[in-house]
């Protein structure tokens, strides 16, 4: 996202005139969420300050001192999130709910009994912004597993989960991928997914971002409705 990132991190850019973290905390509060950790790394001092403004969600901060990926950051962050399964959402994801409130669905979708895992999915075809051929395919329970190489997926990861601490036992201590996680859960037939009703913009490059302002505009409604 050069040259926009050089001056401040990711998740402070702004969508329709609202920064990526603030979307991405507005739905959360929106489901009922009550406290938060938010990881931080590249210009981190500015997503504090950013974050020492708002006052209706308990917020704290796991710090890393390096980049410790997707898998390695939650990892670290575990010891503030307790010992039940846990919303994880990348901060840089931007998504308006539809006719249901994704985050309420997805706990209500939740089933540790056949489940380590569940993941919020949209149609790549229908996602803004998104020109990939798809990360997932589904079976009729919900099950989900990875496109084969040379084929299209009709679903693609929004970045948004349901986990557990216990999915992180023999893990590494550094830097690793939640792709690590998601191949041993599939092996297991434990992933499974659900199919977004809303909006979900891939907000990866300037181009993107400019699509996705010309959605939201200036004047957007955060709660998605």
């Amino acid at each position: 996202m050069q040259p926009l990132t050089s001056e401040r991190p990711k998740p402070l850019i702004e969508v329709g005139g609202r920064a990526m973290l603030d979307r991405a905390l507005d739905r959360m509060i929106d489901a009922g969420v009550e406290r938060v950790v938010v990881n931080l790394f590249y210009k981190g001092e500015m997503i504090r300050d950013h974050l020492a403004g708002r006052k209706d969600v308990e917020i704290l901060f796991s710090e890393e001192t390096e980049l410790m990926e997707t898998g390695g950051g939650i990892k670290q962050a575990l010891p503030l999130l307790g010992d039940g399964p846990f919303i994880a959402a990348n901060s840089d994801t931007v998504w308006l709910d539809g006719p249901t409130e994704a985050l309420q669905r997805m706990a209500d979708e939740w089933n540790p009994d056949i489940m380590d895992a569940l993941l919020m999915l949209h149609s790549g075809a229908a996602a803004w912004g998104y020109e990939g051929v798809g990360d997932f395919t589904m079976d009729e329970y919900g099950k989900i597993a990875r496109r084969e190489e040379t084929l299209v997926a009709p679903f693609v990861y929004t970045g948004v989960q349901i986990l557990t601490a216990d999915l992180f036992a023999d893990t590494p201590d550094g830097p690793f991928s939640m792709n690590l996680l998601f191949d041993r859960v599939i092996e297991n037939e434990r992933l499974y997914g659900i199919v977004h009703d809303g909006e979900w913009h891939h907000v990866g490059t300037p181009e993107q971002l400019a699509d996705a302002n010309l959605r939201f505009g200036d004047n957007a409604p955060t709660s998605g409705k």
